[in-house]
């Protein structure tokens, strides 16, 4: 890495009613790729909000993809309307926030502060400083993009990770927020749990930066995306579009960089679930023998090998790849998925993996991995595999906050 530091501080945009709970909890909204299934939840949230001033207004939920268009020009114009009547930037360039999760009662802790898009690179192999932990579905851009192109903000969800075992930097940010200028701190809408954010002054955002730097670089590696691969991805896109047009003025421009949270992969708050694979048209024996066409695979454990079980109707067959190629056993399964002609779904839970395999589908279990493993994945493997784990229940997903002017 250079000498220069891959976390920032911003100009971050804050509303003006901070101190007013019920406002603020009509404010923040939940990440737009949540609930994308369920549209009740967002016109739960539109009832709440009530004509109150929202960043509902500012971004486009992904279950109205389907509306992009439509709704692009209004998000854009709301954008200005905000920037001018409800929003002022923070004395602070960045914040501590303190997030109660509701699926465990446990407290997140993070950083908000921005990185530079030079920095960041989503495609697999990739040796910058910040990578994505999954592959990225590269259709799932040019709609996120169209929001970016034209908006006067960003209002992001984005959340990475950076691996410090010994929880030092947080441990001293938490010892110290006494100390610290509250600047919010408010229940989130729809049984969300609670979110607190505390201003940070230059000595301290100092020692941040120099502490990412000395204890938190592996091989070339400080962050990895947990959450909103995508939007960050997208975000790249843009500026790598400005640099297109521009050339070298595109420097000098804010949508250069991003904002997002920063949290230690070894915070108590993270949970990593696995994401098992149903397959719609193989039957256990046929899955098997294409299996051993591609692997060497056995009916016993060996020294180095990934187990599988293979489930249908109620009976488990188990399989062992010997001598995988790669780091987890997702990664190897998605790999030799990726190379067949299978109907595939991802599967959250064991409970639902068990029902959803019969009548011609079958499941198929692995060991998930482990919050220690995603650092060393992403150094040995590249980004991987899509739908590798679940980061916590939906309603702990971060929500619309802080924004940042972009242009």
């Amino acid at each position: 890495m250079t000498n220069k530091s891959a976390f920032l501080p911003s100009d971050i945009l804050l509303p003006d009613f901070c101190s007013d709970k019920d406002k603020m909890e009509k404010y923040a909204v939940i990440a737009c790729d949540q609930f994308t299934s369920e549209p009740e939840y967002w016109e739960k949230a539109k009832e709440i909000i009530n004509g109150y001033p929202s960043a509902l207004d500012m971004i486009l939920p992904e279950v109205y993809l389907d509306k992009t268009d439509s709704m692009i020009g209004t998000i854009h114009i709301k954008m200005e309307e905000y920037e001018k009547e409800y929003l002022s930037k923070a004395d602070h360039g960045m914040i501590y926030c303190e997030r109660t999760l509701p699926s465990n009662g446990r407290v997140r802790h993070g950083i908000i502060g921005m990185i530079d898009l030079n920095d960041f690179e989503y495609t697999k192999g990739s040796s910058a400083p910040i990578r994505s932990s999954e592959a990225t579905v590269v259709e799932r851009i040019p709609p996120r993009v169209k929001v970016r192109r034209g908006a006067l903000l960003e209002i992001p969800h984005v959340m990475v990770f950076y691996d410090d075992e010994s929880d030092g930097l947080m441990k001293d940010l938490r010892d110290k927020k006494d100390g610290f200028v509250k600047l919010y701190d408010f229940d989130l809408m729809q049984g969300s749990g609670n979110i607190k954010g505390y201003g940070l002054d230059r000595d301290t955002i100092s020692f941040i930066q120099r502490y990412l730097k000395e204890n938190c670089v592996k091989d070339g590696l400080l962050f990895t995306v947990g959450d909103g691969n995508h939007s960050l991805a997208s975000a790249k896109a843009y500026y790598e579009e400005m640099k297109s047009k521009y050339g070298k003025k595109a420097d000098d421009m804010p949508c250069r960089y991003a904002l997002v949270e920063i949290v230690n992969i070894h915070d108590e708050a993270i949970e990593f679930e696995p994401i098992y694979r149903l397959v719609k048209n193989k039957t256990p024996d046929e899955f098997i023998k294409e299996l051993s066409e591609k692997l060497d695979i056995g009916y016993e454990p060996t020294e180095n090998c990934f187990r599988y079980d293979i489930i249908s109707d109620g009976k488990t067959k188990t399989v062992y790849v010997n001598e995988p190629k790669t780091t987890l056993p997702v990664a190897e399964l998605q790999a030799f998925l990726d190379g067949g002609d299978y109907k595939i779904d991802y599967i959250h839970g064991l409970d639902s993996i068990n029902a959803l395999s019969s009548g011609g589908n079958i499941g198929i279990i692995f060991e998930g991995m482990k919050k220690s493993e995603l650092f060393p994945a992403v150094i040995n493997d590249g980004a991987l595999p899509r739908k590798t784990f679940s980061m916590g229940e939906a309603k702990d997903k971060r929500f619309y906050l802080e924004a940042r002017k972009i242009k």
